[in-house]
């Protein structure tokens, strides 16, 4: 499935991309993690365990597995050096390799990767 005819690249799409589920951001970007000096470098929204984790944008999947710190993590390359990251999932629907389209479910919130409450960590990362 290769990029949509009618899609806009991705770094045409800022400001108007949805949040990826439903919920509270509880840790923004650049918020200071757990009193010391790491900060976040994207946000965690609390949502149900089980909840649906939907792509951002259409992209390429290029790592879906277990990464320590992020328990079970979705990455989708959206080109031109924007990827998007899931983290904490509770189960993964989409493997290494497949393509996605906006709003497609990927995962289902969960609280891996060493999490003490349910919810999403979510990352746009530029290369």
């Amino acid at each position: 499935m290769p990029i949509p005819e009618d899609a806009a690249p991705f770094d045409e799409m800022q400001g108007k991309l949805y949040l990826p589920v439903t919920g509270r951001i509880t840790h923004r970007f650049g918020n200071r993690r757990n009193q010391g000096k790491l900060r976040w470098d994207g946000v965690f929204i609390n949502a149900d365990e089980g909840e649906p984790v939907h792509a951002v944008h259409y992209g390429h999947v290029v790592f879906s597995d277990w990464l320590r710190g992020f328990g079970l993590l979705v990455i989708i390359n959206h080109g031109d050096g924007y990827m998007s990251l899931y983290g904490h999932n509770q189960a993964l629907y989409r493997q290494t390799g497949d393509w996605v389209q906006a709003g497609e479910v990927i995962a289902t919130v969960g609280d891996t990767g060493g999490q003490n409450r349910t919810g999403l960590y979510f990352e746009i990362r530029i290369a």
